[in-house]
């Protein structure tokens, strides 16, 4: 599917129709171990060139990639953004949403009654037990970030898969962006 690239743009801004910046896609590589066919989410990742720069505006911000050894401790605020349904088989939106969710542990998430041992290395856990906040369909690839003291806005993790959206018990499992840093640098040299 991703073999087809001009099929594939990138929308930034606020809104999704009409995006503030349009941009054609020239490479999207795909983790080698990820695959459709196993649906246990495992190498969820992939990085995507694109034909030309963005424009950094009011709307559209950077956001820094964090390294490899860095930990974001559990409880830490992080934001979720999307055009995503904003319930379980809802419709997405046009405008982009956030929603502040929390980092839970791994240990809490691989409990029997959250998510009974699902959650791997490479996936982090993010939102409230008791549910409510959550990412949702359409949010996937979306990402997870998190400012540090100076305002420096880091890549925490990319919205993955969740059972329904925010169900008790079930907050959004993100791709761990850390896991995945040296991947990341080994294909992009960033």
């Amino acid at each position: 599917m991703h073999q087809r690239l001009s099929l594939w743009t990138a929308s930034f801004g606020i809104l999704l129709r009409p995006p503030k910046q349009k941009k054609l896609v020239r490479r999207i590589i795909v983790h080698e171990r990820y695959s459709d066919f196993v649906f246990d989410h495992e190498y969820d990742i992939a990085v995507v060139e694109l034909a030309s720069p963005i424009e950094f505006t009011s709307d559209v911000h950077s956001v820094c990639l964090p390294e490899a050894s860095h930990v974001f401790a559990e409880n830490t605020s992080c934001f979720v953004t999307g055009w995503g349904a904003l319930k379980n088989d809802g419709r997405s939106v046009n405008e982009l949403r956030q929603a502040e969710v929390k980092i839970i542990s791994t240990a809490i998430c691989n409990r029997r009654q959250v998510y009974g041992g699902a959650i791997t290395p490479g996936m982090l856990c993010a939102g409230y037990l008791e549910g409510q906040v959550d990412a949702c369909q359409g949010d996937s690839g979306g990402p997870l970030v998190q400012a540090n003291s100076r305002g420096i806005w880091y890549l925490v993790g990319i919205v993955s898969w969740g059972d329904d959206c925010g169900k008790a018990n079930k907050p959004g499992v993100y791709v761990r962006v850390t896991y995945y840093r040296n991947w990341i640098n080994s294909k992009t040299g960033i």
